[in-house]
């Protein structure tokens, strides 16, 4: 079965989603992410999917005690993918401690791909390739990598999976890039989780069936109430 990540993005302690990676395009939606975390896994979610928003800009891991509650929150029921700011092996570390099941690296990965293999040694590793037509961004969407999709697809031997995101699509609720998902996946040899453009049942009833999707990553679908994590769940399993 394609696993459901429901997201929980974390800025200043709040609950927000972003449009297009933009910080001043931010929609705060609560100010208890534990809480959030804790109804998802209630709906029957096996996984959350928390992003770090903080430390995706600054490098700051302000937001790490709230990840590491979110965890024990969850503990037993559901397991945390987290990203945002994992720039080292002592990241992984920290967060590995904290309870995290699995990190996600993006800009450090891009610009460090040994960094993967080092960090995969503490921690399961999901690298984050956050692209705009095909091209890869970095440091919180803001600079262009200078590496496109395809490529980076090869550079990571140790990655558990990859995390994709159509930035032009992220809270964007217009749909997924479908082909280029299907592309990507067919090319990886890693479990591709899509992300980014998912507004309704109906799109997620369609990356399930694309060979190589290992999950679905969807956030502010979830706060508009296109569905909920129990709907979306009984679509997955059918």
């Amino acid at each position: 079965m394609v696993d459901l990540y429901p997201a929980i993005d974390v800025c200043a302690g709040q609950v927000v989603r972003l449009t297009q990676g933009q910080y001043d395009l931010a929609t705060v939606y609560g100010d208890d992410p534990v809480a959030v975390a804790r109804s998802f896994a209630d709906a029957g979610a096996t996984w959350i999917h928390v992003v770090d928003l903080d430390a995706a800009r600054s490098g700051s891991p302000r937001n790490r005690p709230v990840v590491a509650a979110i965890a024990a929150a969850v503990a037993g029921r559901a397991k945390v993918q987290t990203g945002g700011g994992v720039r080292s092996v002592d990241d992984a570390r920290e967060l590995a401690d904290a309870g995290v099941a699995r990190v996600v690296m993006g800009s450090a990965a891009v610009e460090h791909p040994e960094l993967v293999d080092a960090a995969a040694q503490v921690v399961a590793v999901a690298v984050g390739l956050d692209h705009r037509h095909g091209q890869v961004a970095v440091h919180g969407w803001t600079e262009g990598a200078g590496v496109s999709l395809d490529e980076a697809l090869d550079r990571y031997p140790a990655a558990s999976a990859f995390v994709i995101t159509d930035i032009t699509r992220d809270g964007m609720l217009d749909g997924p890039d479908l082909e280029g998902l299907a592309l990507a996946a067919a090319r990886s040899t890693a479990p591709v989780i899509a992300s980014g453009g998912v507004a309704s049942l109906a799109d997620i009833e369609a990356l399930a069936a694309v060979p190589g999707i290992a999950g679905v990553i969807t956030g502010k679908a979830l706060y508009e109430g296109r569905f909920t994590v129990s709907q979306a769940l009984e679509v997955l399993r059918r």
